[in-house]
């Protein structure tokens, strides 16, 4: 019995209210699972919806970020995740009470551990209270793992990680720039690492840090983020601050 075949029959066995239903063409499986509340949120990948199960985000990549936010180089990779309910498609300046910070990146897709897709990513951030619990010695979800501190443009099949680079201007004002020449933990590293603890499933988001130049979230403000590869833009959206 394949996979997709044993998700539909304990589906079924235990009276789920929606059949698990499989992307043949891209190879993913998508479960829709209710329990009476709505289904996973879904990033899309060349056209068609992908769920995530999880995403799985790499902290101080960048020199120049460790440098603008006054933090020490760690002696190994800084990993943290963000759940599938963090997936939002609003840029907001505020959130409970707190301002949003953003942080723009180079998102990849999974699929047979390894990236299948790119795309761009913004990672938001509570900076205030992150900050907070940082001094507190505390775990950083509540500032980095709220409802919407995910969004991502649409993502694009890659062959390869080589020559990715993304853009990101705040009106018409370029705000970052980076590419995987500049990590200092390559996708092919960051994948490596992660798998000397967690299993990547096939849908989950890897978002592999952030270069100089994240700030604060004005209302009124446009997004525009881009993903590049050899030169040529790949995948593009934008977002306007509420």
């Amino acid at each position: 019995m394949s996979r997709f075949e044993y998700e539909r029959s304990t589906a079924a066995r235990i009276g789920l209210r929606s059949m698990p239903t499989q992307n043949w063409q891209a190879g993913y499986t998508v479960v829709h699972e209710s329990f009476g509340k709505q289904s996973m949120n879904h990033v899309l990948l060349d056209g068609k919806k992908v769920m995530p199960s999880k995403i799985v985000c790499i902290g101080r990549n960048y020199v120049a970020h460790i440098e603008e936010l006054g933090n020490e180089v760690p002696e190994q990779m800084v990993v943290f995740g963000k759940p599938n309910s963090a997936i939002g498609d609003t840029l907001y300046a505020e959130l409970g009470g707190e301002p949003i910070h953003y942080e723009g990146e180079i998102a990849l897709l999974i699929k047979d551990g390894l990236p299948a897709a790119a795309g761009f990513g913004l990672d938001l951030t509570k900076r205030s209270l992150q900050s907070r619990l940082k001094d507190q010695g505390l775990p950083w979800e509540r500032a980095k793992g709220f409802d919407g501190a995910a969004l991502f443009s649409p993502f694009k099949s890659i062959d390869s990680t080589q020559d990715l680079s993304l853009q990101l201007t705040v009106n018409d004002k370029l705000r970052q720039s980076g590419d995987v020449e500049l990590m200092m933990y390559s996708p092919q590293l960051i994948l490596s690492q992660l798998q000397e603890f967690t299993t990547l499933e096939d849908g989950d988001i890897l978002m592999t840090g952030t270069p100089a130049g994240v700030g604060k979230v004005q209302a009124g403000e446009r997004f525009d983020g881009l993903v590049m590869q050899r030169g040529k833009v790949i995948t593009s959206h934008y977002w306007l601050a509420n």
